[in-house]
């Protein structure tokens, strides 16, 4: 099923502020929150359809990359929650990440029952990969080892020794703590981060000693990263919840990955578009020709008729790189150069001293042949 816009599905427009589009997803998510939704499935996945929408938007990165290609620049045909890089969705990934938004609306996290511990959430990680312009012709699967901190396999991240934790006596597991204070206008109420529990709700009594209470130590991964068809160069694609571990069994972060195009060694990559620059003596030019020029998929033949002129664009259609929206191909323009031989033996100069006389070599262009000029301001418009 296709996804939806997200500007639609916040109900902004394109040039709303980031207030304006805070505003609209806090009103969507109080609308559709799972506690005043209970066991109401289609509440929930609009919740998280509106999360997914406000992670994007809200960051002016991937806002610009969506705004020019859609949900296939946020990483194939998903965006940041529920795509194919997302790697899925949970509620404590959203209520960790925008529990600023929700405040104290609803008393707290989600099936806590008023409970609203710290997630700790792990950094994101950054890594190039070099493609040849086969691999963004048809994309391709990378396999990629990535060093990073990873759940510690002793305690199974929860930084304790032998996994044992006790609930905090300071805030009793809520992770918060409330404190109420009299003022001239009366008493105020108000919440803050456990200081004893860093807002975990649970204290460790003996550290683990291989990470030290961490819950993460040094590691590695092999991550298969999909890389859609049409990328272009320096693009960044989001792998959800690869990056490092996050601590005491917190939310891993994510993993960019920046696309690093490899230059072709004939063929020039212009969007969508591949230029090719083709050399032929001027009797190929005058008398027509059939030559070979390189494609992504091997050679094409391509004609070249008498008289072509140099400078003359041939086109051979949808033979250049999809689109990486809607999957259509471009072309490949070949630019013909009529090349002049810089040295000549006497029979070479005879023969064309005896032409040169010939009205034929006396140029005359005609009205349909535009300068040079005429054709580049075609192109660029």
């Amino acid at each position: 099923m296709a996804k939806r816009d997200y500007y639609e599905v916040l109900g902004v427009s394109k040039g709303a502020s980031a207030d304006d589009i805070k505003k609209a997803y806090r009103k969507m998510a109080i609308k559709y929150h799972p506690d005043k939704n209970p066991d109401d499935k289609e509440s929930e996945e609009k919740f998280k359809e509106a999360a997914e929408a406000y992670e994007v938007l809200s960051n002016a990165e991937k806002k610009q990359r969506y705004d020019q290609f859609g949900h296939a620049g946020m990483g194939g045909n998903g965006g940041g929650y529920g795509g194919g890089y997302g790697g899925g969705m949970n509620m404590d990934d959203i209520f960790s990440q925008f529990g600023d938004i929700f405040g104290g609306a609803f008393g707290g996290g989600f099936g806590g029952g008023g409970r609203r511990t710290q997630v700790n959430r792990g950094s994101n990680l950054r890594v190039r990969v070099k493609l040849t312009l086969d691999e963004v012709a048809t994309g391709v699967t990378k396999k990629l080892k990535v060093n990073k901190y990873v759940s510690c396999d002793k305690c199974r991240g929860t930084g304790a020794e032998g996994g044992g934790m006790t609930t905090c006596h300071t805030c009793r597991g809520s992770g918060h703590v409330t404190r109420i204070m009299n003022t001239p206008l009366g008493q105020m109420q108000t919440s803050s981060t456990c200081p004893s529990c860093n807002g975990q709700g649970q204290t460790i009594e003996h550290k683990c000693t291989k990470c030290y209470g961490d819950g993460i130590i040094k590691g590695e991964e092999v991550i298969d990263v999909k890389i859609p068809p049409g990328v272009g160069n320096e693009m960044q694609l989001s792998v959800r919840g690869k990056g490092n571990a996050g601590a005491r069994g917190g939310v891993p972060g994510d993993l960019i990955v920046q696309v690093e195009e490899e230059e072709h060694a004939e063929l020039k990559r212009d969007g969508s578009n591949l230029h090719y620059e083709l050399y032929i003596s001027f009797i190929d030019a005058a008398l027509g020709t059939t030559v070979e020029v390189p494609t992504i998929d091997g050679k094409a033949r391509i004609k070249v008729d008498p008289g072509t002129q140099s400078g003359k664009l041939l086109r051979l259609r949808g033979k250049g790189l999809p689109d990486l929206d809607y999957g259509q191909k471009g072309d490949i323009l070949v630019h013909t150069n009529v090349w002049v031989p810089k040295s000549l033996t006497k029979d070479e100069r005879d023969t064309l001293e005896r032409l040169r006389a010939s009205k034929n070599f006396e140029p005359n262009p005609s009205k349909s042949e535009r300068s040079f000029f005429e054709k580049m301001k075609d192109y660029f418009h």
